[in-house]
């Protein structure tokens, strides 16, 4: 049995849920509170958390930026009655894995519920280390603590943003594409949204690029995409 967690303050579409996600296969948890459902975010053990963009007490990006900012890995699947593309991005960028927009097809909702739930599954469990650490010039990155520091001063990173810093300088000298990022970043294919790498990339600059115009360490790969410093 899957447990899933529902934040969505509308009745119709919470009953609709309720009526599709249950047992023998799912057992679902209701609330129509954002922070009630932070709360149970980060308390409960969930393996997919559907995520509603308009809450009427906390906004459904600052219970996604919430959940991540305390490593929770849980995938989120994130409800939007909203057409503005900055609204997906910023929500892929702050952690979400997927979303859906209102009106949607329930059919749709279900087929991508269970590709996260998947997905999720094949992720091996990570086990006990030695602290792990890549540095790089003045860039400290830590892979336990899921922290960077530039010349010691902790860097404000969103989940999205750590994870693109991670693989890229993982690989320090190699180029990536945009689409190989955002495979490698989300874990399968958005197609058409390769332009969030590009935003997340843009960002991850702004905090880390001491020049915006002379990067030293996220370089651009001409033709190709973006390279961390070899």
């Amino acid at each position: 049995m899957k447990d899933i967690l529902l934040v969505e303050d509308d009745p119709e579409i919470a009953k609709l849920l309720q009526l599709h996600y249950k047992e023998p296969h799912y057992r679902l948890t209701h609330t129509d509170s954002g922070k009630e459902g932070l709360e149970k975010a980060l308390t409960g053990k969930f393996d997919l958390i559907i995520l509603d963009l308009t809450l009427p007490d906390m906004d459904g990006m600052e219970v996604c930026k919430g959940i991540r900012d305390h490593n929770v890995p849980t995938a989120i699947l994130m409800l939007t009655s909203k057409s503005e593309e900055i609204d997906k991005v910023i929500a892929l960028e702050l952690g979400a894995d997927d979303y859906v927009t209102k009106p949607f097809g329930l059919r749709e909702l279900m087929a991508r519920s269970k590709a996260l739930i998947r997905r999720a599954e094949l992720v091996p469990q990570p086990t006990v280390e030695p602290a792990k650490e890549i540095m790089i010039k003045d860039l400290a990155i830590d892979l336990n603590l899921r922290k960077a520091s530039l010349k010691g001063t902790r860097l404000d990173l969103t989940h999205k943003e750590f994870d693109l810093l991670v693989i890229l300088a993982s690989n320090a000298g190699k180029s990536f594409t945009r689409q190989e990022l955002l495979e490698e970043v989300w874990g399968y294919t958005f197609s058409g949204y390769e332009h969030t790498v590009t935003a997340h990339v843009n960002r991850l600059r702004i905090k880390i690029e001491p020049d915006l115009n002379q990067p030293e360490y996220l370089l651009t790969s001409w033709g190709i995409g973006y390279r961390f410093i070899g």
